[in-house]
């Protein structure tokens, strides 16, 4: 550990920086075969999803079918039970001794009756939810057998494209983690902070016309000496992005423009 640190002291800025923006360089190449993938990995995940909210939908719809079924054996049983008592209660009418017995029994009846039409409708409303989940069921398998057929094409597609980048990419990603141990761990960690902040993963960026070739800021003068000197890692004071000098990134800076300067013609004094 301690070994590391001496190294770390005794490689210069410069070559950190150096370091750091060719890190960069790989960063870029991956990030542009990612691109190449498009939102494919995006539509696989949303088919998955999909497929996921499709099986919760029919597993939740033949649960409740499955209740709805348990209901209707439960009111069965009660409307047989009451029956029986409406059958005991005739029997009982046949033998009363008076009028008070007489209506106590019919209203018993009536109640019973009362329960079983209750009883039936629960019934009726049971198996027209079940007949309508049935329906929903069918539906939602269809729509999860269309995901799932879409989903395998994705999957194909994107196995095809990351087949054919896979050796590149990894052969990038092994570049990138070599250098890494050529950087100091602090600045590393704020290079990768920043280019995950970044909407282009840039962490290091080059100093172009005078501004930040991330935001395109204009950068003052001394600030710029500062850059060239390579003394110390500085950031945009504005997107807090590392910047370097073209040179030290081997970049050949664009010409300025040439300010042309317009002579004004000097008026005869005679006509």
């Amino acid at each position: 550990m301690a070994t590391d640190k001496k190294q770390d002291k005794e490689r210069s800025v410069e070559d950190r920086l150096k370091a750091l923006y060719q890190l960069q360089t790989y960063l870029s190449e991956i990030d542009r075969i990612k691109i190449l993938r498009g939102e494919l990995p995006n539509e696989v995940k949303d088919r998955e999803d999909e497929i996921i909210r499709f099986q919760t939908r029919i597993a939740k719809h033949e649960d409740e079918i499955a209740g709805l079924h348990d209901l209707v054996k439960v009111k069965q049983g009660e409307i047989e039970m009451r029956r029986e008592k409406i059958a005991k209660y005739e029997d009982q009418i046949n033998n009363v001794r008076n009028n008070r017995e007489f209506a106590f029994l019919e209203k018993e009846k009536e109640f019973e009756s009362l329960e079983i039409e209750l009883a039936e409708k629960n019934i009726r409303d049971a198996r027209a939810k079940i007949d309508a989940k049935t329906a929903e069921i069918e539906h939602d398998k269809e729509e999860l057998a269309d995901n799932e057929h879409i989903l395998e094409q994705k999957k194909k597609e994107l196995e095809d494209i990351i087949s054919e980048t896979r050796q590149e990419e990894e052969q990038i990603r092994e570049k990138a983690k070599a250098l890494e141990p050529l950087i100091d761990d602090y600045t590393l960690a704020a290079f990768k902070r920043i280019r995950k902040n970044a909407r282009n993963g840039l962490g290091i960026v080059t100093v172009q016309r005078n501004a930040c070739g991330g935001c395109f800021n204009r950068i003052p003068p001394q600030r710029q000496l500062e850059i060239r000197m390579h003394k110390k890692v500085i950031v945009c004071e504005y997107c807090g992005r590392i910047m370097i000098d073209a040179a030290l990134a081997g970049i050949e800076e664009a010409p300025k423009p040439e300010v042309v300067e317009k002579k004004k013609g000097r008026k005869s004094a005679d006509k």
